[in-house]
């Protein structure tokens, strides 16, 4: 599992590593991201599930098939989505990581959810 990419919640109760080179990385325009984030946009960086992996609590999860999204249930942040239609990928909000500035985004996702403030 070599690199490894850290990251974690605010409070530290959930911690994950993830091994190999990011599949990509991502903003996403989706309202559902929107409201999940409470943020006009969101940014990801999706792993392999085989390469992830959790220490301490997993979190928490809700949402409706086929998007599963994580938090920590101490402190409330944001941890990752997965989604159904994207086998045995996770995606980590970039701000969970421990260094986000190793994961430029290169991709706009749903850009026709787009805010007009943002182009």
């Amino acid at each position: 599992m070599s690199p490894t990419h850290t990251g974690g919640c605010r409070c530290g109760a959930v911690r994950f590593e993830a091994g190999g080179e990011p599949i990509c990385a991502t903003y996403c325009h989706c309202s559902d991201c929107r409201r999940a984030s409470g943020a006009p946009l969101s940014a990801f960086v999706g792993f392999l599930t085989d390469n992830v992996r959790f220490h301490g609590s997993r979190g928490a999860s809700y949402g409706n098939h086929p998007v599963q999204r994580s938090f920590c249930s101490a402190c409330g942040a944001p941890i990752a989505y997965v989604d159904a239609r994207l086998e045995e990928q996770i995606f980590f909000v970039l701000g969970a990581m421990d260094r986000p500035e190793l994961y430029p985004p290169t991709v706009h996702g749903y850009v026709g959810e787009q805010l007009p403030f943002l182009t």
